[in-house]
């Protein structure tokens, strides 16, 4: 992990345990089941929790400032796409001056957007509830801004990178919904297999940058996958969920690893799931 990665990161367990509320985002390629899951786990924690958009499709997102509003209504009547990032521009391409300019106002547009968004979350978490994330900035962008890149990018690009990089809060627990590349296109039909195969792998290496990384197997119902979720963020928190998740069989269980160490046998959270954690449980008290 580098310095200028862990420059924004979360706060450590003593200050979480210590201010109660705390971030989980859930992240993953188009077809994992973000929205469906984030709202189920909302609703099953046995703590306190509130659900909250932060991705950049604003038809699913209620709450938006009003600049955003208004230049999406305006986009909506150029019959725009109802995003406000600036479209990516590939290697080789250029832009010239006046689109230029006009990449760095949208994308100014969305720096501040992105602010609101974090303004409530930690307003979730001031109440001491966890902020179920649905989407994340810091992660869906890291490839396209903030990792070393062989190309240059451009401005707006640059800008948006710096900004996540050095002053963006990235989440105390990340869960990555993870399924091959094949079922996530059958579910959605949108990108194509070596476009899903690439961000797939982007999400899975967030591990290396980010300071609670866990993998969910979402190639499973529905239901399984929430249940091994719910008890992810249980056990990072350090409570127990027996109650929230139904036993399984035990042709059914599995291990949670750590890069840091050896497997560690499933107890009481997370036995039966299809999890592994990429870091350390982190218990922060009840």
């Amino acid at each position: 992990m580098t310095q200028s990665d862990t420059a924004g990161a979360g706060p450590t367990a003593s200050d979480r345990g210590a201010r109660g509320g705390l971030s989980v985002a859930l992240v993953g390629p188009d077809g994992a089941g973000k929205s469906t899951i984030a709202h189920e786990v909302a609703r099953r924690l046995p703590m306190p929790a509130s659900y909250l958009y932060m991705g950049v499709n604003l038809e699913a997102s209620p709450k938006m400032l009003p600049t955003t509003r208004l230049a999406l209504a305006r986009k909506r009547r150029r019959g725009g796409a109802s995003d406000m990032t600036a479209r990516r521009v590939g290697p080789g391409s250029s832009r010239g001056p006046l689109a230029e300019a006009r990449a760095l106002v949208r994308m100014l547009n969305w720096l501040a957007e992105e602010a609101y968004r974090q303004f409530l979350a930690a307003r979730i978490r001031g109440r001491g509830q966890i902020a179920v994330l649905d989407r994340d900035f810091f992660c869906d962008y890291h490839a396209s801004a903030i990792a070393p890149s062989t190309t240059r990018r451009p401005v707006d690009v640059r800008l948006h990178g710096l900004v996540l990089r050095r002053w963006y809060r990235r989440p105390d627990l990340t869960i990555v919904l993870d399924a091959p590349a094949e079922v996530l296109f059958a579910r959605k039909g949108e990108d194509t297999l070596e476009g899903l195969s690439r961000r797939r792998q982007e999400y899975l290496d967030l591990k290396t940058v980010l300071p609670a990384v866990a993998t969910v197997d979402a190639n499973r119902p529905l239901e399984l996958v929430t249940d091994d979720v719910v008890a992810a963020i249980l056990d990072f928190v350090g409570k127990p969920s027996a109650a929230s998740a139904p036993e399984r069989p035990a042709a059914e269980a599995g291990h949670i690893e750590s890069t840091d160490g050896p497997a560690i046998e499933p107890s009481g959270a997370v036995a039966g799931s299809a999890v592994q954690l990429d870091d350390h449980p982190v218990s922060v008290g009840s």
